[in-house]
């Protein structure tokens, strides 16, 4: 074991703390943590968990940082004794776990036998709640979403604004703020969902960058899969990006990709354990229809122009920030030579039907539908000012800013 080597690069990671001078909503949740459990942070590539335990080691002393995609397979058990025995670290801080081998038995070794506090990261779901199943009450899984709309304008301007819910804004229920940072919205669009978004004019080549690591690296780590099959969910990705959102689903994907029903079934759930796609099943649990697939955005930029691609941005947001918000969702299908709106959302008030798109949507969208509460989220390619009489003159009765979405969390 080079602990004098671990030492070094705990240093860095502390050093590395100092230079991030705003924290992640989520830092002061996971600093107020109690109880012997460990914390296990899901989130996707890019979304801050590696800063934020950094962050965490810079102002904790007894705390230690290790990056475990640099450990080459050590003993995890043996290093958390020695740095509890000789250092008096109180509280490890172990990122992207899922690159260590039988991390869930180490994890539990160290639970029953140590006395010493982890907080752990991983940027694939899958890895982290297969170990909250086999560790039982030994972990409670804390997620890192991407940044909302609100976050994000709090890291931009230093405006932190309340949380509004979907009956918030049914019922117009907002501060004028909550209007007046829209202009945002498509620069946020675009690439702002992710912390590295603030310091550079085209995040696009990095978010590129974080796909392919999560292909190359992060999947594999996972599952066993062929080296041809990378290729095969490169091109499918590139599919689904390239196409609208309508009828992309299991059945389309393998026939364009030419791969079985069920290769299109698994290669979709590994991206979406992966946090870049979402899986959205119809309405009822027993209706015999396949899922919608949709990207978490900015990826379908990657392969499509934004004024090509703007109907599927429009979704993806929807489904992250709903997603993020932890509020259940259905899509709805629409029948033959029928359309019908877009998504349903259930709560304790009862239906509320929900159409997405741009600022041409009206009322015959609803056609048909019985429930009362409905309403439209639009977006034009460039927002207005809580000023702009276009912006005041678009909200009526159903009709909202699809950026209010973005104040869920």
């Amino acid at each position: 074991m080079n602990i004098n080597n671990l030492i070094e690069l705990d240093e860095l990671a502390r050093k590395d703390g100092r230079k991030y001078k705003k924290q992640r909503l989520l830092y002061k949740t996971i600093q107020a943590e109690k109880g012997k459990h460990f914390n296990g942070i899901i989130g996707p590539r890019g979304a801050g968990k590696t800063i934020l335990l950094k962050q965490i080691a810079q102002n904790n002393d007894k705390s230690f940082y290790i990056s475990l995609d640099t450990l080459d397979n050590q003993n995890l058990f043996d290093i958390a004794k020695h740095l509890r025995d000789y250092l008096k670290v109180k509280t490890l801080l172990l990122d992207e776990i899922h690159f260590q081998k039988n991390y869930a038995g180490e994890l539990k070794k160290i639970y029953d036998f140590l006395d010493i506090k982890i907080i752990f990261t991983s940027s694939v779901a899958l890895a982290l709640t297969q170990s909250a199943f086999d560790l039982s009450r030994r972990v409670k899984l804390i997620p890192l979403p991407v940044f909302s709309f609100r976050e994000y304008i709090y890291f931009k301007t230093d405006n932190l604004l309340p949380v509004l819910t979907l009956e918030n804004i049914i019922r117009k229920d907002w501060h004028g703020d909550h209007l007046r940072w829209g202009y945002l919205f498509k620069e946020y669009l675009c690439g702002g969902l992710l912390p590295f978004s603030l310091e550079e004019p085209n995040p696009l080549p990095l978010f590129s960058n974080i796909l392919e690591k999560i292909l190359e690296r992060d999947i594999p780590s996972i599952t066993s899969i062929f080296v041809e099959e990378i290729a095969l969910i490169r091109k499918m990705f590139k599919f689904i990006a390239k196409s609208s959102v309508d009828g992309i689903n299991y059945s389309s994907i393998a026939r364009n990709i030419g791969i079985t029903k069920y290769k299109a079934q698994s290669y979709l759930e590994l991206l979406a354990d992966a946090l870049v796609l979402h899986i959205i099943f119809p309405k009822g649990a027993n209706v015999l229809r396949e899922p919608k697939v949709l990207l978490s955005p900015p990826y379908r930029l990657l392969h499509s122009e934004y004024e090509y691609s703007i109907g599927g941005l429009r979704e993806d947001f929807f489904a992250e920030m709903l997603t993020s918000a932890k509020i259940d969702f259905h899509y709805l299908k629409s029948t033959r030579g029928k359309k019908t709106p877009d998504f349903l959302v259930k709560d304790e008030n009862g239906d509320i039907v929900l159409e997405i798109g741009g600022k041409g949507k009206g009322r015959s969208q609803f056609k048909g539908i019985k429930t009362d509460r409905k309403l439209i989220f639009y977006h034009h390619n460039e927002e207005a000012h809580t000023n702009d009489d276009s912006l005041k003159n678009a909200i009526d009765k159903i009709r909202r800013p699809l950026f209010l979405l973005g104040f869920l969390y």
